[in-house]
């Protein structure tokens, strides 16, 4: 009968319970790395943001202040160009953005500046489906923040490509009036896709639209009773704010600044009308017949600041997706009948995220080597090094 090697039993267990503690760390590690990356910095980064105060007259009560989000160019991806692992760390990001803003920051209304869809332009009816249910999901709210969304080229198709089946389509989902109005803010939501101006049917009915909201708008500024304005229903008498997917006519981005605004080597690229801005014409109309006071719009997935006519200031919100950007954003709004103001809250950065999961696979490979006897324990070397620094 062979003898019994002593303390045998005792190293299986060592080992057991070496193995044990390293996968204990691997987990820890790993957990604590998903948990940051996929919702603690959400929280964090989102926190820092505030709702800008309104320099509102002492006569307006403060129940009159609207806190409106506005973002753009979500781009959800379709079943054509649209590989799985892209849509599922890109939607899990707006998903986990727009979830915590939500939560942060209480909006009373949200406002998407087109471009949901990437493929709505071209998509089938069952992928069409298929991505409104994404969508709900993604941008699913309370019951008392309202949504709203106004069509860009990536939704219904450019002016080439839309077609009257695509917008009731896109109206079917979403509501498709133009003028929305709450504490005494007016919103007109224009589709700026079908401002041609080449006459065609859909391009005429829109202008339609905005002339009989033109004519609302103008006659709540004046005093009523008599006259084109007796039966016009009210509206607040309060300048509006315009919303829309393409920007007013401007040359370039050659004038715009900051972190988030185009590449340098890009802003002086010359913009094409009725393709990357409005024309000269639908931009002067738009004008003149709405007269707003604030314009936000999307599309070039840039900021950017510019002022139009008599100083009529135009915000280009980013997009809000990392698959265009890797700093995205939105704007926050407080808005009065009379006065607004407007802050930009930044979502974490995709390189942020991507440095650290590659910092915890590289404190992953040095649990592994340490375990494996292939590299020193940190703890031991340094322990070394201090008792050689004493010694000599």
């Amino acid at each position: 009968m062979a003898p019994i090697r002593p303390g045998f039993g005792n190293q299986d267990l060592c080992l057991l319970k070496r193995r044990s503690f390293l996968l204990l760390k691997l987990t820890a590690v790993v957990f604590a790395t998903v948990l940051f990356c996929e919702f603690l910095i959400y929280y964090l980064v989102i926190f820092q943001c505030d709702w800008p105060e309104v320099k509102t007259p002492a006569r307006e009560s403060a129940q009159k202040t609207l806190k409106a989000m506005f973002l753009a160019d979500t781009h959800l991806l379709g079943e054509v160009r649209g590989h799985w692992l892209d849509k599922l760390r890109r939607e899990w990001q707006m998903e986990r953005a727009f979830q915590t803003a939500l939560w942060l920051l209480q909006p009373e209304v949200v406002f998407i500046l087109g471009d949901i869809f990437d493929e709505g332009k071209w998509s089938s009816p069952q992928a069409w489906a298929d991505d409104v249910q994404r969508f709900r999901k993604i941008f699913r709210h309370p019951r008392h923040v309202q949504l709203k969304v106004v069509a860009g080229n990536h939704d219904i198709g450019f002016h080439y490509q839309m077609s009257t089946y695509k917008i009731k389509r896109f109206e079917k989902v979403f509501n498709p009036k133009r003028l929305f109005s709450w504490k005494g803010t007016n919103f007109v939501m224009v589709n700026s896709v079908a401002l041609e101006g080449d006459g065609c049917h859909i391009c005429s009915q829109a202008e339609a639209e905005l002339l009989e909201i033109s004519h609302q708008l103008n006659c709540s500024r004046e005093e009523r009773g008599s006259g084109p304005c007796r039966d016009v229903p009210l509206l607040p008498a309060s300048a509006p704010v315009l919303l829309q997917h393409f920007p007013l006519y401007r040359r370039s981005d050659a004038n715009c600044s900051g972190e988030d605004a185009a590449p340098l080597e890009e802003r002086g690229i010359p913009f094409k009308e009725r393709y990357d801005v409005l024309s000269r014409e639908a931009s002067q109309q738009l004008l003149w017949w709405l007269r707003p006071r604030l314009i936000l719009s999307g599309h070039t997935h840039s900021a950017c600041e510019v002022l139009h006519g008599v100083g009529i200031p135009e915000i280009s919100v980013p997009s809000f997706s990392w698959r265009n950007r890797n700093n995205p954003s939105f704007i926050m709004g407080s808005m009065t009948p009379t006065e607004y103001a407007l802050a930009k809250c930044y979502l974490p950065h995709e390189a942020t995220v991507l440095a650290t999961y590659c910092v915890a696979a590289g404190l992953l490979a040095v649990l592994l080597l340490v375990h494996s006897r292939l590299l020193p324990s940190p703890f031991l070397f340094g322990w070394n090094l201090l008792r050689k620094f004493k010694t000599t």
